[in-house]
């Protein structure tokens, strides 16, 4: 049952010394080398340390691998939770199936040990196993027939070979999930083949998450497994494009290119073997499209691969063509939108959505891989989400034609007085800024917006507003920039160029995107209609912001997805979505009331037809009423935040968020000194932080919410959960440096300063920065004595375990 020579059940082991000590010698008893085995890492949540963005180490799951071959790919099939040696085998099993399932790791089979015994979940099955010794854990082989078995084909099939192609340059530039996602795709498509089906598969991915790269490595290990003959990758924009062809040249070189027509009339992209193209390049853009380019350049069953970016844009109109004429092309799709869309309110987006979702799911089938917005920021990949709501009184109680009147209505345009009968025709109740332009909402709005910016770092942050027509986004520049001008005179600073600008097809937006992007002196606050609610990668991004009602939950999660992205560079951790119309109940399920369109009008109408064009001509213009003297107040409605409970992707406030964090941080951790007992045993303090995200509930949202960055979680969790005052890690650094004053003036003097130096260093990365094995390399701590220095006291490792007690008394 034990290992050989390492019998420790009288010894209280903790999980790492139980992995290192119990289970692994026993691993390797039954054949699993360092070969098969990966320690997935997630990237870890992110402090700020000198005022740069720094990662703490993440999760690790220890995941185990067969490889057909010394060269080939390994491929995981299993997940390994060890847990103390005195505690049940199963412990652990719970914790592990969450993260082994379809959203996390992808793997079928799942073990929990404490280094005696171990239990397996099958998760084909649903079956779990009675604890077995050690001595019986299934081997490689036997492990990779149960696979096999599963799966439903062979790993060394031909159908199969894609799996076991390595990855260009190595494993380290992927991360876990996207890994997880590419062999849950490979998996289908050889069952697929196997069964002699047509290959189908749908990946749904938060915004922010890498589909791109997934896309790239997918068709480069179908290249390199000598089966891919030609491909096609469709997106929605010319931006997108661009993005794309980057990312594919990088990997395929001249065999990627962008499908355009030359000045001869040829395809630009004819001679590649990776086809990148828009819906409207190939003339199929929407339901008046020709599909000409399709036609004249690409007969049927042209390509043997094709993937589907932003699959949920309209998929069955008029592009569906591409997938029709290749019937015998493997077809991917992707996809940010959620599978589930419970929203009670069948609103025409909403049920334009559904359509579109049970269209994908009808056509590609249930999603292979699952990565959502929640799931990213647990992991450290995606921007904490606090969701600011507000609610504007009008848009609430609306205007009768018989207000409209009294203050003498206007034709926006012309400035001519309208009637009543014009009004009649025109007129929806709170329709605002679609039928009817109130420039005291827009200055209303603004002025609450603005203030909220000074409230949360100044006004010079990179901010998106959705608006509802191309003349509201330009009132809304207008007076964002007016707000602003008028707070650099107060504030004696000269105003930087092009603070707000109106960023709509109409208005040649695409030029001013790199602004936006690329520029920290100017381009601020974009004002769009729908521009950007799709794939544009602003990664500096830190607010989104609704002044448009929105209708489809598909929308929605494209327009917010605009925020999600991590940027270190500019210190990005976090973003918020100011709600001033209800937008976020699109959130999973239903929160609040919901606002409910006129019978008969169409979102965003005529607001989502940017400007005239060649193929979108505008009818006769209709008159605007622009009606001013309106009284409007904006009241607060709430500070919410994204969290994972159950599986599911929910709003919640703020205070409640951390009333739950609360009560089950208590519930582990009955007062301070449980609490700061666990915090100081790193095994300890992971699991009770593990404990608390696998509840739903993180604490590095709280700390990034709250503002609490220059604070350590210890502090955070202990001021939410136990009332303590908190201490920033300068100001805990300090205190251990005055409090423990006698405890090291009994130290020879050189070791004093290098416990002093060992303390300061909490200042700059918390507890952390305590427990590095580097700690001993810091050049502060080097000139104060170092590790000599330490051991002229006695063993140097019990020193350092007193030093962080010592941190956190009191």
């Amino acid at each position: 049952m034990f290992p050989p020579d390492s019998d420790y059940r009288d010894e209280r082991l903790s999980e790492s010394d139980t992995r290192s000590k119990l289970i692994d010698p026993a691993l390797r008893l039954r054949g699993w080398t360092e070969a098969h085995i990966r320690r997935e890492e997630t990237a870890g949540a992110i402090d700020i340390v000198d005022g740069r963005g720094k990662r703490r180490r993440g999760r690790t799951d220890y995941t185990l691998r067969v490889r057909v071959t010394p060269d080939a790919q390994p491929v995981a099939v299993a997940l390994l939770e060890a847990k103390k040696n005195q505690l049940p085998p199963d412990h652990g099993l719970e914790q592990a199936r969450l993260y082994a399932d379809s959203k996390r790791l992808n793997v079928p089979f799942v073990f929990s040990s404490n280094g005696y015994f171990w239990v397996m979940f099958d998760r084909s099955t649903g079956l779990t196993s009675d604890p077995r010794p050690m001595s019986e854990f299934p081997t490689p082989e036997e492990l990779r027939a149960r696979y096999e078995a599963m799966m439903g084909f062979r790993l060394d099939s031909p159908a199969a070979r894609p799996l076991l192609v390595r990855y260009p340059g190595g494993e380290g530039t992927r991360r876990y999930y996207q890994d997880a996602a590419i062999r849950a795709t490979l998996e289908k498509l050889a069952r697929d083949a196997t069964q002699e089906k047509p290959g189908r598969a749908l990946l749904t991915l938060a915004t922010g998450a890498g589909k791109t790269f997934i896309a790239v490595q997918l068709l480069k290990r179908v290249a390199d497994a000598g089966q891919l003959r030609r491909a096609l990758f469709i997106c929605d924009r010319d931006e997108l494009r661009q993005q794309a062809l980057a990312a594919f040249t990088n990997v395929f070189g001249t065999d990627a290119a962008e499908v355009k027509r030359n000045p001869d009339g040829s395809n630009h992209a004819k001679n590649a073997r990776i086809h990148i193209a828009t819906y409207q390049t190939l003339d199929v853009g929407n339901e008046d499209g020709t599909a000409n380019f399709l036609l004249e350049h690409y007969p049927e069953n042209y390509f043997s691969h094709i993937i589907i970016d932003e699959c949920h844009r309209s998929a069955w109109g008029k592009w569906s063509q591409v997938l029709l004429r290749n019937p015998d092309a493997v077809q991917i799709g992707l996809t940010a939108t959620p599978r589930q869309l419970k929203l009670p309110e069948k609103t025409a987006g909403a049920l334009e959505d559904e359509a579109i979702t049970a269209d994908n799911i009808r056509h590609f089938g249930e999603p292979v891989y699952e990565y959502d917005l929640a799931q990213g920021i647990e992991d450290g990949y995606l921007a904490a989400c606090e969701v600011v709501r507000a609610q504007v009184d009008i848009d609430e109680t609306g205007l009768s034609i018989d207000q409209i009147l009294a203050l003498k209505p206007v034709d926006a345009i012309t400035g001519r007085p309208l009637s009543r009968e014009e009004l009649e025709e025109l007129y929806e109740k709170t329709s605002f800024e679609d039928r009817i332009m109130l420039p005291d909402r827009v200055k209303a709005m603004c002025a609450d917006l603005f203030q909220r910016l000074l409230e949360t770092g100044g006004p010079e942050q990179k901010t998106v507003i959705f608006c509802v027509r191309d003349a509201h986004a330009q009132a809304v520049a207008r007076e964002m920039g007016n707000l602003y001008a008028e707070w650099c005179r107060e504030n004696g600073q000269a105003p930087k160029e092009y603070y707000a600008f109106k960023c709509t097809a109409a208005s040649g937006g695409n030029d001013q995107l790199a602004d936006l992007r690329g520029s920290s002196n100017s381009h601020f606050v974009a004002t769009t209609v729908d521009l950007l609610t799709t794939g544009v990668d602003v990664p500096c991004l830190r607010n989104v912001v609704f002044f448009r009602y929105v209708q489809s939950p598909i929308s929605f999660y494209q327009m917010v997805g605009r925020g999600t992205r991590i940027d270190l560079a500019s210190d990005k951790l976090m973003f918020r979505v100011y709600d001033y119309t209800d937008a976020s109940r699109l959130f999973g399920e239903a929160f609040l009331t919901r606002y409910t369109r006129p019978e008969g009008s169409k979102e965003g109408e005529p607001g989502d037809e940017e400007g005239p064009g060649p193929d979108n001509p505008q009818p006769p213009p209709q008159p605007i009423p622009q009606v001013e003297g309106v009284s409007v107040l904006v009241r607060p409605a709430g500070r919410l935040v994204v969290a994972q409970v159950d599986g599911q992707e929910k709003l919640i406030p703020v205070e409640e968020y951390k009333e739950r964090l609360s009560e089950r941080l208590v519930q582990a951790a009955p007062d301070l000194e449980h609490f700061r007992r666990a915090w100081v045993h790193p095994d300890e303090r992971r699991q009770l932080v593990d404990h608390l995200v696998r509840s739903g509930y993180s604490p590095k949202v709280v700390q990034v919410v709250e503002e609490m960055t220059d604070y350590d979680l210890y502090d955070v969790l202990a001021a939410l959960g136990y009332g303590m005052n908190p201490l920033t890690r300068l100001q805990r650094a300090g205190a251990f440096s005055y409090k423990h004053r006698d405890w090291m003036g009994t130290m020879p003097r050189r070791t004093a300063a290098t416990v002093l130096a060992i303390a300061n260093q909490f200042s700059r990365s918390g507890t952390e920065a305590l427990e590095s094995p580097q700690i001993f390399n810091v050049p502060e701590v080097v000139r104060a004595g170092g590790l000599p220095a330490l051991k002229e006291l006695g063993e140097p490792r019990e020193v350092l375990r007193q030093t962080k007690e010592r941190m956190f008394e009191a």
